[in-house]
């Protein structure tokens, strides 16, 4: 299985458009040092001819220009994209969807959560049904399915219930199902190679626990240093925890739980443009580094 990372970011990019703090200014006055990156997505797929998606974001017509094997081709409107699996309902996540809409015929997978906020609170399915075929599929969390000719098993992973804040009320969309947030294991059944991509871990669950075990490669959730990163840079008033995200550092953070796992690639995605770790000479990324923890890259390749 070939996987390539498109983007690394979490919402609004980075530098986020809005944003003034110390290193969205780093990065735009030196962006050689600190080079911008685009919201978190994943390609993924076994012979470099068929590529699915790991969610669709508002970025991703330059995450397509940005690797040569997603572009179309030979014919005049053939794409090799072939899916999109989807993390949650977010708008980071799902905007994209609408730049795909240009004739494709694709498949789109989620939780009855997240296909039933694309259905009613934000229509997209309908939206999109004039435009383009997309065949909507409904994925169970902890029940495999299978992908590209059989050869590639997927399972969801329950991660989180927070639903995005466009979903109203208890009684729209999908509002009354709890698999709001969710990452994928991916496994190559010829190569016994398996990936995990999980960008948004609200709580640390046995399941995420299980999909870890025997990874080769793990993409997690690094949107946050700390606790109160936030309200430390001036940028909001709410915890991570309250966000939706456990932080890296800290007792019960991602680091105490990914250091002793065996994976060969234990990569953060999903940063924040808070996050210290962007600054590859901080203190934070040193420490990630002498634990063997990578701070993912936008154009990153792996094969498993």
């Amino acid at each position: 299985m070939f996987v390539h990372v498109l983007g690394t970011a979490a919402g609004g990019g980075y530098p986020q458009w809005n944003c003034a703090c110390r290193l969205c200014r780093r990065a735009r006055s030196s962006p050689d040092r600190f080079p911008p990156r685009l919201h978190a997505s994943l390609a993924f797929g076994v012979d470099r001819r068929r590529w699915y998606l790991v969610n669709a974001t508002p970025d991703v017509r330059f995450q397509i220009e940005s690797f040569t094997a997603l572009q179309p081709g030979p014919d005049l409107r053939h794409t090799p994209i072939c899916g999109v699996l989807l993390t949650d309902a977010e708008l980071d996540h799902t905007l994209g969807l609408f730049m795909l809409r240009e004739g494709a015929a694709l498949d789109v997978y989620g939780t009855a959560a997240v296909l039933g906020a694309l259905r009613a609170d934000l229509p997209v399915e309908r939206l999109i049904a004039p435009y383009a075929q997309f065949r909507w599929h409904e994925v169970n969390t902890g029940e495999p399915f299978l992908l590209d000719q059989d050869r590639l098993q997927v399972t969801a992973i329950r991660l989180g219930t927070k639903r995005p804040r466009y979903v109203a009320s208890a009684e729209s969309g999908g509002a009354s199902h709890d698999d709001w947030v969710v990452g994928y294991r991916l496994e190559d059944r010829e190569s016994g190679g398996a990936v995990v991509y999980a960008p948004g871990v609200e709580r640390w669950t046995s399941a995420l626990d299980a999909a870890l075990d025997g990874a080769d490669a793990i993409f997690l959730d690094g949107t946050f240093w700390s606790e109160d990163e936030m309200a430390l840079t001036g940028a909001g008033t709410l915890t991570a925890r309250q966000m939706g995200h456990v932080p890296v550092s800290g007792p019960g953070g991602t680091a105490e739980r990914l250091r002793p796992l065996a994976a060969k690639d234990r990569i953060y995605v999903h940063i924040n443009n808070t996050n210290p770790v962007l600054d590859s000479d901080s203190a934070e990324r040193r420490m990630l580094e002498d634990w063997g923890l990578i701070v993912g890259s936008d154009g990153m390749d792996l094969e498993v």
